[in-house]
């Protein structure tokens, strides 16, 4: 298929012009192309016609639900492929030169590579920053190159009104769609654009059914259960779900084709539907079971470690007890089916149902890394802070991704940017020079010998954090306003507070508060050195600032003694006031820092997310040795975690530092913790009073793995024999196998709380 074929793509019969190599990708080119000048709305319409059904895969020989997909090398997306229009131009050229093409096919993908350069989103975005922004944020390789803050191109943490979904079905929300565009006085494209995505989906149902169908008749031992699949799948084109086998397969198919991978509060939309079957003997537990393990199997293969986050627990559950039955259930089915995938979450709160932390901890005892434990009490508070929300709008939080907080289908908060804090106070001590590349960096400053004191010090490095967190707030602004000019992204519009009701795109006024979040990388290893700096140079005077420079700058070389000094200073993670009191001063510095960027940016909120997703591994690669004693290309502490290592006084001291900082001002940190399994197995007791008291003294979550040393060496020895081995890495779950050697030896090297 080439772009000069004549037949018409949009009403070609399906998987029959996409036989060849590259033919969808240049297929959907040609779509978006004549429908470039249309309302927005109607082109995206075009162009999910051409990308589904076609993108969606066969049902596999163990699939209670239908529902795979593998996203083409050009499309669109919000969350899988990046950032709206997308194009893999890398992938795309090895195609090309892998695989055999005519000249004229040759020719139409060159030209389609050359479209798409200027066409697709993220080079939009790119090419709407002034000046001032390319050079604040002159790279966009953040993670091999030395800098201190890049923008990232993506639309992530959307979570979607599932439950409005499932009580109107396809046919009342294109009702809907139907009604809204009616009432419209003047521009009705978006919703005739939603009624047309709506059509899409109905079709990619009947699709499946078709396929079901044809499996059923060929017979075989799962001929009766395919026969019910195919039947359901029918039956959603007409009437909304009835069943909890129904909801789950309109929800999955809506998640997949909408481009979203966080799931919200399934506990919540899909309790009474088990309630409902179990009290009426249409379903037993064991089959429940049965259809979540499945559920579980198809959100592992849309594969994203960083996401697909499902919750349970909580406050604000209207229907607590069916939501009980389903959140219990759920964490089974994450005990049983050993994957790093879906990332389960427990929200819970003082006099929530004991059964389900109880069933928690033994998932976790059992090696599987999830659930992920938030503390409501502490949690609902802050986030009325940090986000200027009432109460009952508190109570929707969902962290998505690797932590990051955002209001269940109300807000959005895409962390499009990274810092590196670290870097900030490098490149202070250098008079604004980066002393990995010698190259100007950041802003300058003050060369370190004309600092008086520590205040100098102080703000020279608050000044490089305030100067990139300005520029990365308005990048995130800007991203906004590219992307809600380019696509509406009808299905995800359509389930988003409060686009329908304000006749409005999601990224364009829809949304009820469009937010922005930055991660922060490095947080501790700058208190960490701050406070060593502090006690070394202007308190006991042993040595100067410019001795502490030059041995970092030759990574301790020739300075063993004073590197020994340094790592002698006080440690966050160790209960101790001087370390614990920078980490805080730290932490306030840069989260109301962000915080006060929101209404110079046009943004709703602005705040930091404190994650981790092995950033801090490359960025550490980046870094030079730093004086809380850590040595050049080590990595950065995970999140508001202690260096790895740097935490001697147990387990209490390290969770007495954690609760200091404060949780109201951010959107989010990670709190990684690795236990032994004997304190899960033979001190049960010691673990829940432990665990307990952390979280009664301002806890906010708990991302545990329990493991043993023994283990993660063996793992390194003979990775054939540990492929079940799950680790969290920092604010996500893998094999610990399948990570790169630099990650293993960062997780090897936290300290094991016993």
């Amino acid at each position: 298929m080439t772009m000069t074929d004549s037949t018409c793509i949009e009403c070609a019969p399906r998987g029959e012009i996409f036989d060849r190599p590259l033919a969808l990708e240049l297929a959907f080119t040609d779509t978006y192309r004549r429908h470039r000048n249309d309302p927005i709305a109607l082109r995206e319409a075009k162009c999910l016609r051409v990308q589904f059904p076609a993108i969606l895969q066969p049902i596999d020989g163990r699939d209670l639900f239908a529902g795979r997909i593998r996203y083409p090398l050009v499309g669109f997306s919000p969350e899988p492929m990046g950032l709206g229009y997308y194009c893999c131009f890398k992938t795309v050229r090895e195609t090309l030169e892998k695989l055999p093409f005519s000249t004229a096919e040759r020719e139409s993908v060159e030209d389609m590579l050359v479209f798409w350069e200027a066409e697709c989103t993220h080079a939009k975005t790119r090419a709407a920053f002034p000046d001032s922004l390319r050079r604040a944020l002159p790279s966009d390789e953040w993670m091999s190159t030395s800098g201190i803050a890049f923008p990232l191109y993506r639309m992530a943490g959307i979570t979607l009104d599932y439950g409005k979904l499932l009580e109107l079905g396809i046919p009342g929300l294109k009702r809907l769609a139907r009604e809204q565009a009616a009432s419209c006085d003047g521009e009705r494209s978006l919703f005739d654009g939603m009624g047309a995505a709506l059509d899409v989906l109905e079709d990619s149902c009947r699709r499946y059914a078709r396929e079901a169908a044809e499996l059923a008749a060929a017979g075989g031992e799962r001929a009766r259960e395919l026969e019910q699949m195919s039947e359901i799948l029918e039956a959603l084109t007409s009437r909304a779900p009835e069943t909890l086998r129904e909801a789950i397969q309109l929800f999955w198919l809506y998640a997949l084709l909408s481009g979203t991978w966080n799931y919200g509060r399934m506990d919540v939309y899909l309790g009474g539907f088990l309630a409902d079957d179990l009290e009426s003997g249409r379903i037993t537990r064991e089959e429940a079971l049965g259809l979540l393990r499945s559920l579980w199997r198809l959100i592992t293969a849309y594969d994203n470690q960083y996401n697909n986050r499902v919750f349970v627990g909580g406050r604000g559950r209207p229907d607590e007890k069916a939501a009980d039955q389903f959140a219990l259930l759920a964490i089974e089915a994450t005990r049983t089916v050993i994957t790093n995938q879906p990332q389960l979450s427990l929200r819970f709160y003082e006099g929530q149902n004991p059964e389900l932390m109880r069933a928690a901890l033994t998932c976790l005892g059992e090696g599987r890394t999830f659930p992920i434990l938030y503390n409501d009490d502490v949690n609902i508070p802050a986030v009325e802070r940090a986000f200027g929300a009432g109460p009952d709008e508190a109570a929707e939080y969902m962290p998505y991704g690797c932590g990051e907080y955002t209001i269940n289908h109300a807000s959005v908060g895409t962390p499009n940017g990274v810092i590196n804090l670290l870097k900030c106070l490098e490149v202070a001590l250098h008079g604004g020079i980066d002393p990995m590349t010698r190259q100007p960096c950041g802003i300058p400053t003050a060369a370190p010998d004309r600092f008086t004191g520590f205040e100098d010090l102080w703000q020279a490095y608050a000044r490089q954090v305030e100067h990139h967190l300005e520029a990365l707030a308005l990048q995130e602004k800007l991203t906004y306003d590219v992307t809600g000019a380019a696509a509406p992204f009808l299905l995800v519009s359509l389930l988003t507070d409060d686009c329908v009701r304000r006749k409005k795109e999601v990224f364009s006024g829809g949304v009820r508060r469009l937010g922005g979040t930055i991660e922060t990388y490095g947080n501790i290893n700058v208190s960490d050195s701050l406070c060593a700096i502090r006690r070394l140079v202007y308190e006991d005077r042993v040595c100067t600032l410019s001795d502490i420079i030059r041995a970092c700058d030759a990574d301790f070389s020739g300075f063993e003694d004073l590197h020994r000094r340094l790592l002698g200073a006080p440690k966050f993670g160790n209960d101790l006031g001087e370390a614990d009191d920078m980490a805080r001063r730290t932490h306030d510095h840069v989260c109301l820092s962000a915080q006060a960027q929101a209404a110079r940016a046009g943004l709703d909120t602005y705040l930091v997310v404190i994650i981790n997703n092995s950033a801090n591994v490359n960025f550490g690669a980046h870094t030079a040795a730093s004086a809380d004693g850590r040595r050049l290309g080590e990595p950065l502490a995970n999140a508001v975690n202690p260096q790895a290592g740097r935490d001697r006084s147990g387990t209490t001291a390290f969770l007495n530092s954690l609760t200091k900082l404060d949780p109201g001002i951010h959107a989010g940190a990670v709190q990684n913790m690795k236990f032994s399994r004997g304190l899960f197995t033979r001190n049960r007791p010691k673990l829940e009073a432990m665990l307990g008291g952390y979280f009664r003294s301002g806890g906010t979550q708990a991302m545990i793995t329990v493991v043993s040393r023994d283990d993660l060496e063996a793992a390194m020895r003979e990775p054939e024999k540990w492929g079940h081995l799950m680790v969290r890495v920092g604010g996500f779950s893998a094999r610990f196998i399948d990570l790169p050697r630099g990650t293993q030896l960062d997780v090897l090297a936290r300290t094991l709380n016993e």
